[in-house]
């Protein structure tokens, strides 16, 4: 017992650090601003596509999904017996812990991001083919419903139960439930706004100008969020 309790702990605290590490936050400070009061208000890489542009926010989403990865792959090191049917459980709670230290980062008020990129990093972490899938099948969900949000907002039922079936590993698949259910709690509000009609879609990233007009950016430099927003 003593050494699940030590597996558990340790696992957390080091993917919470990985994930406290907001790269989105870091790029806005450098740049002069604070990245949470712009656009969305997420300290994440989405926002950092509205508000400062595409290259960057990928950038800032592979830095994310790589945060998670490592967590998960130190994690995966320093527990080598933690595994369950080929799955390191130990990794697979420092790849949660990641996805909640990116939501909750602890100096930054616990306001963070949404964890989609961590959650992927996770993914990577136990099998790059598993990763590809599953990223392949959320860009078709987010191009066909022109919602982003629907694509962790699927894959977070999704992606458990997957490693639960193709892998007969139902405890790394429970312990990946509960970056899940952060996830859908994360993305209620963007459902708020679907419903209300004032949700960015998907097809911002190549109609920024459209899109930009119908998300409510006006005159006086506000969006729909009554927050500054940078062009």
């Amino acid at each position: 017992m003593k050494i699940i309790i030590n597996v558990v702990l340790g696992s957390i605290i080091i993917g919470y650090f990985f994930g406290c590490i907001n790269f989105s936050y870091i790029v806005s400070r450098i740049k002069g601003f604070d990245i949470r009061h712009y656009g969305s208000g997420n300290a994440g890489a989405s926002n950092v596509v509205i508000v400062i542009g595409k290259k960057t926010g990928l950038l800032v989403a592979v830095f994310d999904i790589f945060k998670a990865y490592l967590a998960y792959k130190l994690a995966q090191y320093l527990f080598p017996d933690a595994f369950v049917n080929g799955i390191s459980y130990a990794g697979m709670i420092a790849g949660v812990g990641a996805v909640l230290g990116h939501i909750f980062p602890f100096y930054l008020g616990f306001k963070g991001g949404k964890g989609l990129a961590c959650y992927g990093g996770t993914i990577l972490a136990i099998d790059y083919r598993l990763f590809i899938v599953l990223f392949i099948l959320a860009l078709f969900i987010a191009v066909i419903t022109d919602y982003i949000c629907f694509a962790p907002i699927t894959m977070s039922v999704i992606a458990p139960v997957t490693v639960g079936v193709v892998y007969s590993a139902w405890i790394p698949a429970a312990i990946l439930a509960v970056a899940g259910m952060a996830l859908l709690y994360k993305h209620t509000q963007n459902i708020q706004r679907i419903r209300a009609g004032s949700e960015l879609r998907f097809h911002f990233l190549w109609r920024r100008d459209d899109e930009s007009e119908r998300f409510g950016i006006v005159d006086d430099g506000k969006d729909i969020f009554n927050r500054e927003v940078t062009k």
